[in-house]
């Protein structure tokens, strides 16, 4: 009796490990098959998902240490906290911490030489993110969770990095065309862009009482498809990066 209790107790922490996962995969299966032009190796898109994992124990520190500071002037209750919270301190450190895992297996790595390429690594980085933040959170509440995460957070990582992604693309373009000053701003726009719109996410997530839980899903189905256009028009468009 006790076997099959822990041989159904098994299988159930995996079912909640596939609810957790496949969403992720689906996504980046579309992804990789809108870069018509050439596609990524799976060597690197296996790098960019472990990035994204990796991300994730970053940004963790980062916001422990951010809100314990945040806590030292501004109390929970003021409505500044909550803002300075999602904003810049949960948004921040998630956005950039992906951010410095995708530039440093991506910027320099002869495979980057279409601008879209730009928006399938910051999809897929942002995808391993996900991926593993799901993991966490339908292991610790449950099947429920994986299921209002599968139509939230994992539409929302994507849609962040798509617009990361842009600006990254842009941005490699520039710089192989000697631009470095546009370079940088570009980097510096898609990183703040995928701040902003998480800060927003998390916000209307979290703040907003029941009655306007609307918005929250309003915004959701606007940013998502926004996104979806993007991905297509980005891949249509697509074109080689000039190198040297």
């Amino acid at each position: 009796m006790l076997y099959f209790l822990g041989q159904a107790i098994l299988a159930y922490h995996w079912l909640l490990i596939l609810a957790a996962v496949i969403p992720a995969i689906v996504m980046m299966v579309k992804v990789y098959k809108s870069d018509r032009i050439e596609k990524e190796s799976p060597q690197l898109i296996l790098s960019l998902v472990t990035a994204g994992v990796l991300s994730t124990l970053i940004a963790l520190v980062e916001e422990n240490v951010g809100e314990w500071l945040l806590s030292r002037f501004i109390p929970a209750e003021d409505p500044a906290f909550n803002i300075i919270m999602y904003f810049v301190v949960v948004g921040l450190s998630e956005e950039t911490s992906k951010y410095i895992m995708m530039k440093s297996r991506t910027w320099n790595n002869p495979e980057f030489n279409c601008q879209y390429d730009g928006v399938v690594y910051a999809l897929i980085t942002s995808l391993g993110f996900a991926l593993w933040e799901n993991i966490s959170y339908v292991c610790s509440f449950g099947f429920s969770t994986a299921l209002v995460r599968a139509v939230t957070a994992i539409p929302g990582h994507a849609s962040f990095g798509v617009f990361m992604g842009v600006f990254y693309g842009a941005a490699k373009k520039a710089s192989a065309n000697g631009d470095e000053t546009k370079s940088r701003i570009l980097r510096i726009v898609g990183v703040l862009t995928a701040v902003i719109m998480h800060g927003a996410y998390d916000y209307l997530a979290t703040v907003l009482d029941e009655s306007n839980t609307i918005w929250f899903f309003v915004y959701m189905v606007a940013l998502f498809i926004i996104a979806f256009i993007t991905v297509n028009k980005a891949s249509q468009k697509d074109t080689y990066i000039r190198q040297g």
